[in-house]
């Protein structure tokens, strides 16, 4: 439960007919009279069609026009106002619960004190179901005007216990630090003025902006100066100065006059006595733009950690400490830093990757000396040019029967060849068949080379597949009759490694060797 008390008025019929009009913001349904300071002959205009409201302001303002006329000086300030909500979550009072809370709080106030038959003159009205709102005016009875002085306060404390009593959203109670929230008439002129903020907000922005490059009130006021803020001091006969005033630019009343506003006003802990304080225990800052500038991200709060050890090696001890931190920095930065991500190489979808040929020895090995091998491969010899050959066919005689085991499909099986003579002072792996095949004629040239690599063995010759050779096309001159160099064409699909068919000297087709 929240009381917000008002500033003070002087028009107690303007109020009521607020109390009972349509409303602003709420609309004000069934507006009337919950308590009062004397219930018997109050005229209520919510339920008394005969009551009207200046009958009610006339009834409520009695004691004012009395010590008017008496005293001959007329009090403008005598209305108090004090709207009290409920909770959205709490659950809905009733009229007689509304009641014992509206005296309560004037008794908190000091408004109508228990047992006080002289009290100052109220009402609570109620034209809403979660809030209610009490009108008093401050002259009691014997002409007298109550102690308003802290009543914030105690009726804040009273509020408290009624949550407790009623089973209400309890609040904590306020330490009276935080800032006065703006009012409506300051935030309605921040608007129609065009400002982000309110003039209290935006003096309390500045003064706290401030503090850092002051090193006494003083200068903090001629900071504020030069800003463009104006500035009202409040000094002593002796000049000293006992307070302070601020006024936001453009800020003016209705007679065009500069609005100031009291340091205490603004925030609690602005007050003179308090920035006193504060000054005297804080030195400026010798360079108020590095604030601004000062790193955020990690790796500029590295750097600049690295930078400043630079400014502390006069220092034996503090060039230690440096030394020391950077060192741990350096571990850390190792230990924390992310792993280097490897491109993920995955086939793409319908593809599967090629499996890999296997190896009968690894990749790598320690070189031995062998005989010297040319730097450069020999020049290929001059392109020679074939007449068009028949293509292959099978002997017709006798029956077709079928190739031998660890023989390719369309493969005839042929005389062995004697083994090579290996090299005795060093093992080469043999070339790339790309290379061999740059150095033979372009009829060999054209055979289907396997897709597995050579493999590096020092025994006997794999068995060799055919070689096929592309008729000439027409126009071009036939080849010579010259005889070709050998050239053996290994396959690994054999499991029998037996060699199967030696391409000789024939410039047309592999013929079997019977």
């Amino acid at each position: 439960m929240i009381a917000a008390i008002k500033p003070a008025g002087a028009n107690t019929r303007g109020l009521l007919a607020y109390l009972y009009g349509p409303g602003r913001h709420d609309e004000h349904l069934d507006p009337h009279i919950v308590a009062g300071f004397a219930m018997l002959g109050m005229p209520d205009p919510g339920r008394n069609p005969d009551a009207t409201l200046t009958q009610l302001a006339h009834h409520l303002d009695e004691p004012v026009h009395l010590r008017n006329s008496e005293f001959g000086k007329k009090i403008t300030d005598h209305v108090w106002h004090c709207p009290v909500r409920a909770a959205p979550e709490d659950r809905h009072l009733s009229d007689a619960e509304w009641a014992d809370i509206a005296q309560r709080i004037v008794e908190a106030a000091d408004i109508a004190p228990p047992g006080d038959d002289l009290g100052c003159r109220w009402i609570a009205v109620r034209h809403a179901d979660d809030h209610i709102h009490i009108l008093a005016t401050t002259v009691r009875e014997d002409g007298r005007r109550p102690k308003l002085h802290g009543s914030g306060i105690r009726v804040g404390d009273a509020c408290r216990q009624i949550e407790t009593d009623y089973g209400l959203r309890q609040l904590k109670k306020g330490d009276r630090t935080a800032g006065k929230r703006p009012t409506q008439a300051e935030m309605h002129k921040a608007e129609r003025l065009g400002w982000d903020q309110t003039s209290r907000d935006w003096l309390q922005d500045r003064i706290r902006a401030a503090i850092p490059h002051a090193g006494n009130t003083e200068e903090l006021l001629a900071y504020l100066e030069a800003d463009g803020i104006a500035i009202k001091p409040r000094r002593g006969p002796s000049g000293d100065l006992l307070g302070y005033a601020v006024g936001r630019p453009g800020d003016l009343n209705k007679d065009g006059e500069q609005i100031f506003h009291p340091g205490g006003k603004i925030a609690p802990d602005l007050t003179l006595p308090k920035l006193k304080a504060r000054l005297e225990t804080t030195a400026p800052e010798e360079h108020p733009t590095a604030r601004r500038q000062r790193p955020t991200t990690p790796w500029h709060q590295a750097t600049d950690a690295l930078d400043t050890l630079h400014q502390g090696m006069t220092d034996a001890t503090h060039a230690q400490a440096h030394i020391t931190a950077r060192g741990e920095l350096i571990e850390a930065t190792a230990q924390k830093a992310p792993a280097p991500s490897e491109p993920n190489y995955e086939p793409l979808k319908g593809h599967s990757p090629a499996p890999s040929a296997p190896r009968s020895e690894p990749r790598t090995r320690p070189p031995t000396p062998c005989a010297a091998r040319p730097a450069t491969s020999p020049a290929p010899p001059p392109p020679l040019t074939a007449a068009p050959s028949p293509p292959y066919s099978p002997p017709s005689s006798g029956p077709r029967s079928s190739p031998p085991a660890g023989t390719r499909q369309g493969t005839t099986p042929t005389k062995p060849k004697p083994p090579a003579k290996p090299c005795t002072t060093s093992r080469q792996p043999p070339t790339t068949p790309s290379s061999r095949s740059s150095t033979a004629s372009p009829l060999v040239s054209r055979a289907t080379w396997p897709a597995e690599p050579w493999p590096m063995t020092s025994g006997p010759p794999s068995p060799t597949t055919p070689t096929t050779s592309s008729p000439t096309p027409p126009g071009r001159p036939s080849p010579p009759s010259s005889p070709m160099p050998k050239q053996t064409v290994t396959s690994h699909t054999s499991s029998s490694r037996k060699p199967l068919l030696v391409a000789n000297s024939a410039p047309h087709t592999a013929r079997p060797v019977s």
